[in-house]
């Protein structure tokens, strides 16, 4: 008699996501919205511009930009691309844009997508603003366009961004190696991924942690984020 065949994994449903669309997404301290080169540029290129801001991007496949010319050129072909779809985090406190990130490696079929392109200026990062705006597009992800898996990837020597993405509740997966060339040289990407069914759980820290009452009267956290 024939083998039965073995089938991997539990049922899925066949029903597809949905496709991010150019939305605005509302926190307490951080609007997300469309990238617009006419509306943000200005800032965005006096904190991401110029040789005093090429650290920011060292590990990106743009940049850094020496000239606004070019810099223009990059954000209006950024502002037009559906995939990767480009929003700037607006920090509401400063009312200036603190950098961009974005949904890309769209795949609403499998229900899978990655967020990057993340470059935050220097006063940005490390910010309750900068937290509630990840926080903002993963439960977009999640909760309004039915997405099951929401990936991060990174060179594996950005140390930064591997903390950030353990930090923010995703979990390592491994490390492809020469998965890609960047600049003229080979990069290792390291692999992060946070799956809906853990999404319940990372909603409630992230709130938690972005509680009022979490931060004194200078701004500084009582408790760090944690997630299990």
């Amino acid at each position: 008699m024939a083998e039965a065949v073995k089938m991997d994994g539990p049922p899925v449903s066949g029903e597809a996501a949905k496709t991010p669309e150019k939305i605005t997404l509302e926190g307490a301290y951080v609007t997300v919205e469309p990238l617009d080169p006419a509306r943000h540029g200005e800032s965005l290129w006096k904190d991401m511009g110029g040789p005093e801001n090429a650290e920011l991007w060292r590990y990106m496949h743009s940049g850094p930009f020496e000239s606004r010319e070019a810099f223009d050129a990059y954000l209006a072909a950024k502002a037009t691309s559906r995939d990767p779809l480009y929003f700037t985090v607006i920090d509401r406190a400063a009312n200036r844009p603190g950098g961009h990130a974005t949904y890309l490696r769209i795949d609403p079929g499998q229900r899978v997508v990655e967020v990057g392109s993340i470059v935050f200026t220097h006063a940005f990062q490390r910010t309750r603003a900068a937290t509630e705006a990840m926080y903002l597009m993963a439960k977009h992800a999640f909760e309004d366009l039915g997405y099951r898996r929401y990936e991060w990837k990174c060179n594996v020597l950005n140390e930064a961004s591997q903390r950030a993405a353990q930090r923010l509740g995703f979990s390592f997966e491994g490390v492809f190696r020469q998965h890609m060339i960047v600049k003229g040289r080979s990069r290792d990407t390291a692999w992060y991924a946070m799956l809906d069914y853990e999404w319940p759980a990372r909603r409630k820290e992230f709130e938690r942690w972005l509680a009022p009452d979490n931060f004194d009267e200078q701004g500084r956290q009582k408790t760090r984020l944690r997630h299990k």
